[in-house]
């Protein structure tokens, strides 16, 4: 008898603030297996196998586990990573204090700076020097290092980070202390900046590094648990983790390159996004993300997720840079655990605390004592109490009326509903500035992205407020929203991002050494993509270019077009950057002389994606084996609605309904307000035209 083949499973999971995600795709059905779970804080693996388990798939049936997690980002901005320090060139240790001298709160006299991630105590200076060339000015004397060595034993470090002046162009001096300090100290966990990044700026350079430090040994913790089950259960697959960038990188980059995977949890909802914009023929669409801790927001532009190459994390106002390619995301901590809670001058405010996995809200019965979100919504009858997670966990629906009333309605002479739709107006104008953030911070007309797609446990039931609160006029709900982060992850490919900087005048270069110097770093992503040995259908490379007016400072990335390289034309290069300037800034100057800062390449493998069956087409009247009967619902004012209930797996395609109506699944719940109306599309996909 032939062996049964293994079922060709690609398994893919997402561990947020608040519930883990798992979505298994079986290719040899096109079928799409679901689990969700709340997070496992102190044993983050065990969420993982819980989800696992409920889609009933063992790892040992897979070929593909993609992975992705808020872990990084909220480590760094709960400030909970390893004891870290800093060893850098002397003379330069306050660098990552310092910072930059503008000032982003310039009218605010009791503004305050960043605060390192690393103590000045814990930053410590060796005598070495490197000039801007890459030259050896000072050479390092590694017998300075022994003292230095002492004092990381005497504070019982667990991390460090080192930064040499200029190591960018030359790593040579970074790489002998860390391999000194390595054969001392094998249990430190130490992160060099010639490896994180190979671009200029030292103080964005230095909090770089310090923050790979920081969330290192915790990222590579509960990594290396994942790596241990997966051994443990004989898992002969390939094992991959989603960057910030939405694409894929490998396991062994991942422990040692942890920033990069600061984002990777949201970046994965906006690849989804974006595949969905491809499938649907949308140009432009903002991608919004609400679950359980924070509501996050990305642009789709011209079909395509809209990428920074560094970014501040913690806010403009006192937050730390990051060199490192990231989807352009803008977060604000609004989610459905977010707590509701009265300042000190008596006003209504929504998070940024949230009650998490743990305790979380008051209705799941966890021990949670303070008004959240989720209880707002399940006090306006929004949520059915006994169908949450499809009916796994039963919400206390009195316990969150008793929170509500003692903490918020009573204190502000209000009745319960009126606190809850306080609330939920709060945290929709607080969602709001996640959408804004994306688009009009960054000098993007919102107008020009008609088409919100949202999804997150929590966003459809807020998506259509946050709409109206934008006059935006359609929102799209895609197929198992409460698992799109994870979903996401399944369309994503192997991404290599390599940047180096190199300053000349376009004037001075030629087409010829801008190709060489290209297909320099291009080998170096080649490398990493053949480490990883993953069968690709295609490999492609996108090329940038930092470039600035001479006397400028600050530079701006330009995508150039293969038919550039092609044409070997400078002049249509020049015209490129002319564009880009004139869009970015409202003026171009085509006369004025130009120049490269730096060079970036981006390497896509491409892996096959899985394709979902359409679902069957009905009528314009949704079938009768989708009404769940009725319920009354808040809104607006102090009316309540007669709302119709629908099961979301019933409807079928052409199905039209008009709001008020909730639309239930497994994991989400789809808030359609009176006046607007609602039409499945073949893809399963609900489109939600906005009555504005």
């Amino acid at each position: 008898m032939k062996p049964i083949p293994q079922a060709p499973y690609r398994v893919a999971a997402d561990i947020g603030g608040t519930f883990t995600d798992v979505a298994v795709f079986d290719a040899s059905r096109s079928q799409l297996i679901l689990g969700k779970t709340l997070t496992t804080p102190k044993r983050l693996v065990d969420g993982i196998l819980t989800g696992l388990a409920k889609t009933q798939i063992k790892l040992n049936n897979a070929h593909l586990f993609l992975h992705g997690s808020t872990v990084a980002i909220n480590t760094m901005l709960e400030r909970s990573g390893a004891k870290t320090a800093l060893l850098t060139t002397q003379g330069f240790r306050d660098i990552y204090e310092i910072g930059r001298i503008n000032r982003p709160d310039s009218f605010n006299l009791r503004h305050q700076k960043h605060e390192p991630l690393v103590a000045r105590n814990l930053r410590f200076e060796v005598g070495e020097r490197l000039l801007a060339t890459g030259e050896v000015l000072k050479a390092l004397k590694l017998s300075e290092l022994d003292a230095v060595i002492q004092a990381l034993k005497a504070q019982k470090i667990e991390s460090l980070a080192i930064l040499f002046l200029h190591a960018y162009r030359n790593p040579s001096h970074e790489r002998q202390a860390r391999d000194y300090i390595q054969k001392k100290l094998p249990a430190l966990f130490i992160s060099i900046s010639s490896d994180i990044s190979k671009e200029y700026r030292e103080f964005e350079r230095t909090s770089t590094v310090a923050a790979n430090a920081y969330i290192g040994p915790r990222v590579n913790k509960y990594l290396g648990e994942i790596e241990s089950e997966l051994k443990e259960v004989s898992f002969k697959g390939k094992f991959l983790v989603v960057q910030s960038t939405g694409g894929l990188y490998s396991l062994a980059e991942a422990r040692a390159d942890c920033v990069r995977m600061m984002e990777s949890g949201p970046a994965a909802g906006v690849i989804g996004t974006e595949a969905l914009c491809k499938s649907l023929g949308i140009d432009n669409a903002i991608a919004f993300d609400m679950g359980g801790t924070t509501a996050k927001a990305g642009v789709i532009r011209n079909q395509e997720a809209l990428v920074a190459n560094s970014v501040i994390i913690g806010g403009y106002l006192r937050g730390l840079p990051l060199l490192t390619p990231t989807i352009d995301i803008h977060e604000v901590g609004t989610g459905g655990g977010s707590i509701a809670h009265l300042s000190a001058s008596g006003a209504l405010r929504v998070g940024p605390q949230s009650a998490g996995a743990t305790p979380g809200p008051v209705c799941y019965g966890l021990g949670g004592s303070e008004p959240t979100v989720t209880d707002a919504n399940l006090i306006l009858g929004r949520l059915d109490p006994d169908h949450f997670l499809g009916g796994e966990m039963v919400l206390d629906k009195q316990a969150a009326i008793q929170a509500m009333k003692l903490k918020i309605a009573d204190p502000l002479g209000l009745t319960v509903p009126q606190a809850a739709l306080g609330i939920l107006r709060i945290a929709a104008a607080s969602m709001s500035h996640a959408v804004k953030g994306v688009t009009t911070d960054r000098g993007l007309d919102p107008g020009a992205f008609p088409n919100l797609f949202a999804y997150g446990g929590a966003g459809p039931l807020h998506a259509v407020m946050v709409a109206r609160e934008l006059s935006l006029p359609k929102v799209i709900i895609p197929r198992a929203p409460g698992h799109f982060s994870a979903f996401g992850m399944l369309l994503a490919d192997f991404r290599k991002d390599v940047v180096l900087s190199k300053f000349t005048s376009l004037s001075s270069t030629s087409m010829d050494t801008l190709n060489a110097w290209f297909k320099e770093i291009e080998a170096l992503s080649t490398q990493s993509l053949n480490s990883v040995e993953l069968s690709t259908r295609k490999i492609h490379y996108k090329r940038f270019l930092d470039m600035r007016y001479l006397g400028q400072e600050h530079a701006v990335t330009v995508e150039i077009p293969a038919k550039v390289f092609k044409d070997r034309s400078l002049s249509a290069l020049k015209a490129v950057f002319d564009a880009v300037h004139l869009e970015r800034y409202g003026r171009g100057s085509p006369h004025e002389p130009c120049e490269i800062v730096s060079l970036r390449s981006a390497l896509l493998g491409e892996l096959k994606k899985p394709a979902l069956e359409s679902i069957p087409v009905g009528t314009k009247t949704p079938p009768k084996t989708a009404s769940l009967g009725v319920r009354r619902v808040m809104f607006e004012g102090s009316k309540a609605h007669t709302t119709p209930i629908y099961k979301r797996e019933a409807l079928k395609a052409n199905n039209t309904i008009k709001g008020p109506a909730l639309i239930i699944e497994h994991a989400s719940t789809t808030v359609v307000y009176p006046g607007d109306t609602l039409k499945v599309d073949t893809q399963g996909n609900l489109h939600i035209q906005i009555s504005l």
